[in-house]
């Protein structure tokens, strides 16, 4: 397996220098994305990594992995657990991949305590924008280490991740509790935090006077005539069905305090993934849109759809999530009760998501790339809200609502993270994130040429609407796609049939992307 990745490597080395040598940007084709932006990919201009797909070694004695970064979450997770052992950290949708959480910045429910995902990284290879394949990790090149971790692959194409492992255990012992403002809400999250044996915390917002906050211990042990909670099955219920139906029990309860409980004992793996079927709720949307009733039997015929591998398909065939708001923020924890508020007020979606994150890089010599505040000491920790949901009117007012969410989160002086659509100007983005080290690494990496973060991540709506208007028969398409359901059942239709939906047709294919076929 070794000598199958050192082949393909030196292939995208090859690949790279040969950009490199006529200085021509590219990008990275990873074959799936669990990003909302439209994809610019083509043939002619990217670096394919698609076959990066192996788990290379599992190490029980270091508890290490050696990843490659097209491994998706549940393809790494069904490697470790055959050993014991489990991330620290596990995004929650199966299909998000090893590097994409790497490059893209990721947390979860247990990253309260072990970080963002690209700290349980050891270390990584990398080629290099001249086409050099170099390693570096947390004590070793530490720079390039984290200055790679969440620049979307601007500062070359990582290849391989060493990434440290826990202990497993058979359940996660989930206990729900019910807050009922927002003060109440970061407490308990923060004592459920001072307690060592507390492994996952996270929270669904269903109003502004209901959340209900989960807390899961790993746990071997089940009490006799209790049933596992299981949440993967086509019949199973979503997980946030489950936290609405705990919810109204939780309300029933005449004792509103620390006794007012409801304990699930979850089989590891449903919980880690709990959130895939209905991609959290986003799914009842599509339920709307089509006019179609939202209950138990229509969820479980429509149960092959309602995963987000699936979803990201429609999505992305679709086009509808430019008329939602798709968004993860994180805010310190002393801005949580002014954020809620100003949420409730301007947009009143529900549910939300939350999750705390401790963004505080622990080892030495990390401040460094992007996020180079983390590496400093005192970071803050960060309240994660998901905010995913329908906004009224048309596409401009859709991006005036997601620039306000913008502004508002910069004046909280918190972060928004980059996997979705972004509308900052580019002065104000560069004024969010860390462009002194970044654009230091680039220079010293010989990475000018290839795009920035901010140019792939940027939504230019003028050009939009510029391509629109462009020829009749674009604005032809334009209106046809906007009569009712037509951009929904194109999308449902891709989905179902399956296929690339990332590289993008080229107008003309060049020897610099074709290159040579791997042997």
């Amino acid at each position: 397996m070794t000598e199958i990745h050192d082949a393909a490597v030196s292939f995208i080395a090859k690949q790279v220098r040969r950009f490199f040598e006529i200085n021509k940007p590219f990008r990275i084709y990873h074959g799936s994305t669990n990003s909302t932006r439209t994809s610019q990919r083509r043939a002619d201009n990217t670096i394919d990594t698609s076959q990066l797909t192996h788990v290379l070694s599992v190490d029980v004695v270091s508890r290490t992995a050696l990843v490659e970064p097209n491994v998706p979450m549940d393809a790494l997770v069904d490697a470790t657990l055959a050993h014991g052992l489990v991330p620290p950290v596990v995004m929650e949708f199966p299909g998000i991949t090893v590097g994409g959480g790497f490059s893209g910045m990721a947390g979860e429910s247990s990253s309260f305590r072990s970080g963002a995902f690209d700290a349980t990284m050891r270390s990584i290879e990398i080629v290099l924008p001249t086409g050099e394949v170099v390693r570096a990790s947390k004590t070793d090149n530490a720079e390039l280490f984290w200055g790679a971790a969440s620049a979307f692959g601007t500062l070359g194409v990582v290849t391989l991740l060493e990434i440290e492992l826990r202990e497993a255990r058979e359940y996660v012992e989930l206990t729900y509790s019910l807050t009922t403002n927002s003060r109440d809400t970061v407490r308990v999250m923060e004592e459920a935090a001072a307690d060592k044996a507390t492994d996952y915390i996270d929270g669904i917002v269903f109003s502004k006077d209901a959340t209900v906050i989960c807390i899961g211990k790993l746990t071997d042990e089940m009490p006799k005539g209790k049933a596992p909670q299981k949440l993967s099955r086509r019949n199973d219920p979503w997980f946030y069905i489950r936290a609405r139906d705990v919810l109204k029990q939780l309300q029933r309860n005449t004792a509103q305090d620390a006794t007012n409980t409801v304990v699930d004992y979850i089989p590891l793996r449903d919980y880690l993934f709990r959130y895939d079927r209905g991609g959290f709720w986003v799914a009842k949307y599509a339920f709307n849109y089509f006019l179609t009733p939202f209950n138990r039997i229509t969820r479980s015929a429509l149960d092959r759809f309602m995963h987000a591998r699936v979803m990201y398909r429609a999505v992305h065939k679709s086009g509808l999530a430019d008329t939602h708001i798709v968004q993860d923020v994180g805010v310190p924890y002393d801005a949580v009760e002014d954020f809620q508020s100003w949420l409730d007020t301007n947009f009143a979606i529900y549910p939300l998501w939350l999750c705390p994150l401790r963004v505080q890089r622990d080892s030495p010599d990390a401040e460094h790339g992007l996020h180079a505040e983390f590496g400093r000491p005192n970071a803050p920790n960060l309240m994660n809200f998901g905010v995913w949901g329908k906004v009224p009117g048309d596409r401009r007012a859709v991006v005036a609502k997601n620039r306000d969410l913008e502004r508002k989160v910069q004046a909280l002086g918190g972060k928004k993270w980059l996997y979705a659509h972004a509308y900052y100007p580019e002065d104000e983005f560069w004024a969010h994130y860390d462009r002194a080290s970044y654009d230091a690494l680039r220079h010293k990496y010989h990475a000018e040429y290839l795009p920035s973060v901010y140019d792939k991540v940027k939504v230019d709506v003028d050009a939009e609407e510029a391509a629109v208007r462009a020829t009749w028969k674009t604005r032809a398409k334009h209106q046809v796609k906007e009569i009712w359901p037509l951009r929904g059942l194109y999308g449902f239709y891709k989905a179902a049939a399956g296929g690339d939906y990332l590289l993008q047709r080229s107008p003309a294919k060049t020897a610099v992307a074709a290159g040579d076929k791997p042997s």
